[in-house]
């Protein structure tokens, strides 16, 4: 048994809510994201902070982060946990295993432009 924290941006809530039960059911203990109540908005920075900073504790006791880069996406709370697991020697995994670490596309909120389409079409 391992204790797993998922990682994810939120946009792929179905695939962390599989996962997450997945990881469970094949008997680690998962250490999960915590689902916004209102809009992004609604959010004092200093909430947004602590939300972002209580994630990042959760790897502390964790023997491995889950990555969930569906279409190699990563966002930058997500680099931020994954940069945290390597400096605190925590196993990495990934959704798309087909990723090179060192050679993952990260949009940031290009994404939600559309930018990315727009450069990869030209």
């Amino acid at each position: 048994m391992k204790v797993i924290t998922i990682c994810s941006s939120l946009k792929f809530i179905e695939e962390i809510q599989y996962y997450t039960e997945k990881l469970e059911l094949e008997g680690n203990c998962v250490l999960g994201i915590i689902y916004p109540t209102k809009s992004k908005e609604s959010y004092t920075s200093e909430e947004i902070r602590s939300l972002g900073m209580g994630h990042i504790k959760k790897i502390d006791p964790s023997d491995a982060i889950f990555v969930i880069n569906k279409n190699g996406y990563i966002g930058d709370s997500v680099r931020k946990e994954i940069e945290h697991a390597k400096k605190t020697n925590k196993e990495v995994i990934y959704l798309e295993k087909n990723v090179i670490e060192n050679n993952v596309k990260t949009y940031n909120k290009l994404v939600r432009d559309k930018i990315v389409q727009i450069i990869e079409g030209k």
